[in-house]
């Protein structure tokens, strides 16, 4: 059976919306590997919300966005070392989790300003609760609740983009939201 056969036989058992998404991801890896700089654009439209939640789940509001930036520069200029085009979103939040640790290792202290100079008004200071108790739970919930909340990446969505099982988004976003309603003191609904 030729190769090319044999995988398209492969994704027979997945979602075929999935296996389709798949292969585009490929081509358009395979696109800018040939210098298609409009591939990158569209590469970086489908990915940014994927490694703007990575990064909001990790370093400060203030400090996402350019660290967005950072994560598709460094991209861009390896992705012609990735090896498994199929996986470039995995690859993308890798690099986004790494810039996040870079962030600290990087930080000068800094000093927090006092509620009466900065004058948030109350939805943003609600907001920022909210964080700060996502970005205290665990690594594992943080992430998906991030990504669900506030990029509104659905469940499917999450899984195809970070290459975590279905099952296992579910249970993340599940259990994390259970921790997150205790730290925030919000009572669960029976």
């Amino acid at each position: 059976m030729p190769e090319q056969e044999m995988t398209a036989n492969m994704f027979l058992f997945t979602n075929a919306s999935a296996a389709t998404k798949i292969k585009a991801e490929a081509r358009l890896v395979e696109r800018i590997c040939a210098g298609d700089e409009d591939a990158f654009g569209e590469l970086y439209k489908m990915f940014a919300p994927l490694v703007h939640g990575v990064l909001l789940a990790r370093v400060p509001f203030d400090e996402v966005d350019d660290l967005v930036q950072e994560v598709f520069i460094s991209a861009y200029k390896n992705i012609s070392n990735l090896r498994e085009k199929n996986a470039v979103g995995a690859w993308l939040a890798m690099i986004a989790r790494n810039r996040a640790a870079e962030f600290y290792r990087n930080a000068r202290p800094t000093e927090e300003l006092s509620e009466e100079i900065c004058h948030y008004d109350r939805p943003l200071a609600e907001a920022n609760e909210i964080l700060t108790a996502i970005r205290a739970l665990p690594e594992s919930y943080r992430e998906t609740l991030v990504l669900r909340l506030v990029e509104g990446m659905t469940g499917a969505e999450i899984a195809e983009q970070t290459n975590l099982t279905p099952e296992s988004v579910r249970v993340n976003l599940h259990r994390g939201m259970k921790l997150l309603r205790q730290k925030l003191g919000i009572e669960e609904h029976k």
